[in-house]
C-alpha cells in the first residue's frame, strides 16, 4: 500500500462527489444544452453544480464559468482580459512564483503586443508591495498573484494586491486552486479553481467572473457559458465538482485543524531540514523541505512506498529546477535538494510517521543523517 503524500497533485475523490456523479455517468446522459427533457435534465443538475461551487466561492454574483481545468481558467482570465482591455492599457503584471500557466499565459502576451511584468519574491516566497505599486499603474490591464502556491504553500497578501490593482483600475486575476475550501477568497475580479484539487473530479474547473468584467472568448463554437466558453459541459464532472466543493466548505475548519497538526507533527520529525518559505504565511497542508546534498530525484525513486514530489506534477518531466524554488534564490542544487510534502483530509498521523521514517532512511543511503 503506497502512503500518500502528494495532496498538492491531486486528491482523492470525495465519496459525496462520486455520489453526485453517478447518477449522470450512468442514465443521466442527456446533453445540458438540448431543449427536450433528458436535456433539461441534465441542465438542472449543472445549475445546482454552479450554485454549490459559486457559493463555495462565496460569490453569489457574478459569472461562473466551468472549464476544463484551472489552466484553461487561468488562459481565458488573463488573455481574455488582455484582448478586451481598453486602449492604452497594455501591461500585466504577474508573481515570479506564479503557476506555469499563468506565466505562460503572461509571457505568451508578452511576444503578442503587451508588455510582460514579472515581480520577483523574496527568501520566503512573499512578493514586497512596494514592487507591486511601482509596477502597477494606469497602463495595467491585469494583476495575477495566487492565493496558495502549489510547490511552497505560501500565501500571498492578496487583499492588499487586490487593492492596489483596483486603486489603478486594473483588475486582480487570483489563482485560487490550493485555497478553494481551505481559505477565505481574496476580493477579486477573475478567480480560478480547480475540482480534483479539492476531492473533485478531474478534467474540470471554473473561472468567476466579476459582473461588469468583459473578456473576450478563447474558445469558439457553440456559444455555451454566456457564449464566453464554447463546449458541451459534463453534468457528471460539474455535480462532482460542485459536491466536492460544498464538502470542502463545510470540513474547512476541521480539515485546516487536521493539516496543522500533522505539519508540527512532519517539522518535529523532520529534524535537520530547512523549511522553503515562509514558515508563518503558509497552507500548513504543504510542507517543502530541503537538505543539503540530496538528490530528491533518487529519493523519490527509492522510496517506492511513498507517493511524494520535488515540485509540481506539471512541471515533473522537465528535468528543470522548479522555477518557484529558484524564484526564492535557491541555487540548481539546493532546488534539486528539495521535497514537497502534501497532507491532507485523509493522512492518518501514522500514515505521516512511517513515511517520514521511510524518507529518512533512503535519505541516510545517499550518506545524509539527521543533525
Amino acid at each position: 500500500m503506497t502512503i500518500y503524500l502528494d495532496y498538492q497533485a491531486t486528491t482523492p475523490l470525495a465519496p459525496e462527489a462520486l455520489a453526485a456523479m453517478r447518477p449522470w455517468l450512468e442514465a443521466g446522459f442527456g446533453n445540458p444544452h438540448s431543449p427536450h427533457r433528458p436535456g433539461r435534465q441534465a441542465a438542472a443538475a449543472v445549475a445546482v453544480a454552479r450554485d454549490q461551487v459559486a457559493t463555495a466561492l462565496g460569490r453569489p454574483g457574478g459569472r461562473l464559468l466551468f472549464t476544463s481545468g484551472a489552466t484553461e481558467a487561468a488562459n481565458l482570465a488573463l488573455k481574455g482580459a488582455a484582448w478586451a482591455a481598453p486602449r492604452g492599457r497594455t501591461r500585466l503584471v504577474a508573481l515570479a512564483t506564479e503557476h506555469a500557466c499563468v506565466l505562460d499565459s503572461v509571457r505568451w502576451l508578452g511576444a503578442h503586443g503587451y508588455e510582460a511584468v514579472v515581480l520577483p519574491v523574496g527568501a520566503d516566497g512573499l512578493v514586497d508591495l512596494d514592487r507591486v505599486r511601482a509596477a502597477v499603474d494606469d497602463r495595467t490591464i491585469l494583476v495575477a498573484a495566487m492565493l496558495v502556491n502549489n510547490e511552497i504553500g505560501v500565501i500571498q497578501p492578496v487583499t492588499e494586491i487586490a487593492a492596489i490593482a483596483r486603486a489603478a483600475g486594473a483588475l486582480f486575476f487570483c489563482d485560487a486552486v490550493q485555497g478553494l475550501g481551505r481559505l477565505p477568497l481574496p476580493d477579486a475580479d477573475l478567480i480560478a479553481v480547480s475540482a480534483h484539487k479539492l476531492h473533485g473530479p478531474k478534467g474540470i474547473g471554473a473561472l468567476w467572473v466579476r459582473d461588469g468584467v468583459m473578456l473576450e472568448p478563447l474558445l469558439h463554437g457553440g456559444g455555451q457559458e454566456g457564449g464566453i466558453r464554447s463546449g458541451t459541459l459534463s453534468p457528471a464532472l460539474c455535480a462532482g465538482f460542485g459536491a466536492a466543493a460544498a464538502v470542502a466548505v463545510a470540513r474547512m475548519d476541521a480539515d485546516r485543524a487536521h493539516v496543522e497538526a500533522l505539519w508540527a507533527r512532519a517539522r518535529a520529525a523532520l529534524d535537520g531540514w530547512t523549511v522553503n518559505g515562509s514558515t508563518d504565511a503558509r497552507w500548513r497542508g504543504n510542507l517543502n523541505v530541503r537538505r543539503e546534498g540530496l538528490d530528491a530525484a533518487r529519493l523519490i525513486a527509492d522510496v517506492r512506498g511513498v507517493a511524494f514530489s520535488a515540485g509540481s506534477a506539471c512541471a515533473s518531466g522537465s528535468g528543470r529546477p522548479s522555477h518557484v524554488l529558484k524564484a526564492l534564490g535557491l541555487s540548481d542544487r539546493a532546488a534539486r535538494s528539495s521535497i514537497r510534502l502534501g497532507f491532507g483530509r485523509e493522512t492518518t498521523p501514522d500514515e505521516l510517521d512511517a513515511a517520514i521514517g521511510l524518507l529518512a532512511a533512503a535519505a541516510a543511503e545517499q550518506g545524509l543523517v539527521p543533525a
